[in-house]
């Protein structure tokens, strides 16, 4: 039988890769230019324009790993998600969004979607029939998060994508959690596929920068509007970020290994009432997570029992980092009332399910053993 896309890591490796013909080199070439010919050429490139030779080999990669047509490179991953809702939402127009979103997306949609004449409504929950029961005639487009930042929510992918047919909508989906390792929605029917590459794409916390990936027709309505933005990445950012990418499926697979046991050691300790993890039986959309993840990821949240202090524990742990960011190669925990979802109101959070003593953890590649050692003597600590 023949495979319709190659593996994971080959895709990582070779798709999208230019070839060095001057000196036969290993790794693509890097092409700092920012003013290209216009006589005599088949493409007048121009950064923001996003067609310089780097952004089109990585976006050739992007669109590969997600199983689309066409990708574009953006310089964050607010960048991809403004442009892209903004290019299937004009004035007049609303948009139905799950519950549960990054901070940073819930901040655009309530602080900016009305200065642009905008309507919008988000649903009671994940289930695909609060979806429904938003939409309105002038609906265009369903915006999810799957796995959810920062509780890990699952939203089911193909009913999203079979209601938004149904409705004549643009399907949207923040797939950042899962990453391309784990997660592929356009297999199950979504139009646009989004990424905040700053986390697993990169993978080293040492590049900011966004995708989307798409049918050609879809990406080329958000191209029409992305060259007026100038939301373009530099191409040296670029070519790290292909750089990282050959990496991705190694560093994601073994943060999913470590993170389910993590996650169980996290259930099973008396210092710890509430763990957010979709690979536990116990996470309510374990089995939906089953269905349509290949790995339950890196990311979880949880919680510690009344009367412990949740900033002396971050203080005390010594190999997990206190860091704003998340998906690197090394451990890291914040709390998201104080930076993912700093921006909204207590009320905000709180209809989100966000308390203030929530933790949200990103599991790196370290030992699991010496990951457990320091959550155990950090909880040592602070139990007193």
């Amino acid at each position: 039988m023949t495979k319709k896309h190659p593996g994971i890591n080959t895709i990582c490796t070779h798709s999208g890769e230019l070839e060095d013909k001057q000196f036969k080199g290993a790794v693509s070439p890097l092409y700092m230019a920012t003013s290209y010919a216009f006589e005599d050429v088949e493409v007048k490139r121009y950064p923001r324009y996003f067609n310089t030779p780097n952004q089109v080999a990585l976006a050739k990669k992007m669109a590969a790993l997600e199983h689309g047509e066409a990708a574009l490179i953006f310089g964050s991953g607010m960048a991809a998600v403004s442009t892209s809702l903004m290019a299937f939402a004009q004035k007049g127009d609303h948009v139905v969004f799950q519950n549960t979103l990054y901070g940073g997306t819930s901040n655009l949609i309530t602080e900016e979607f009305e200065k642009f004449g905008l309507e919008y409504s988000f649903t009671k929950d994940s289930k695909p029939e609060s979806f429904e029961a938003e939409i309105k005639k002038n609906t265009k487009v369903i915006y999810i998060e799957t796995p959810s930042n920062p509780l890990l929510t699952v939203t089911d992918i193909k009913a999203i994508a079979e209601i938004a047919k149904k409705h004549n909508l643009v399907s949207m989906i923040d797939n950042t959690f899962a990453s391309p390792v784990n997660q592929n929605p356009i297999d199950f029917g979504i139009d646009v596929v989004l990424h905040s590459a700053t986390k697993y794409m990169g993978g080293h916390s040492d590049i900011l920068a966004g995708t989307v990936i798409a049918s050609e027709e879809h990406i080329d309505k958000i191209f029409q509007l992305a060259k007026n933005f100038g939301g373009n990445l530099s191409d040296f950012t670029v070519w790290m970020l292909e750089r990282s990418l050959k990496t991705m499926g190694l560093r994601v697979r073994a943060q999913n290994e470590n993170a389910l046991e993590l996650a169980r050691f996290l259930e099973k300790h008396e210092d710890i009432s509430r763990v957010f993890y979709p690979g536990l039986e116990s996470h309510p959309d374990h089995e939906l997570a089953k269905s349509q993840m290949k790995g339950f990821g890196g990311m979880m949240s949880f919680e510690l029992r009344d009367g412990l202090d949740f900033d002396l524990f971050q203080k005390k742990l010594k190999l997990i980092k206190s860091s704003m960011s998340l998906a690197g190669v090394e451990s890291t925990i914040l709390s998201p009332s104080k930076t993912s979802h700093g921006l909204l109101s207590p009320e905000e959070r709180e209809a989100q399910g966000i308390k203030d003593g929530l933790m949200r953890f990103s599991v790196g590649i370290e030992e699991k053993e010496d990951l457990m050692e320091d959550l155990e003597q950090a909880l040592k600590e602070i139990r007193g």
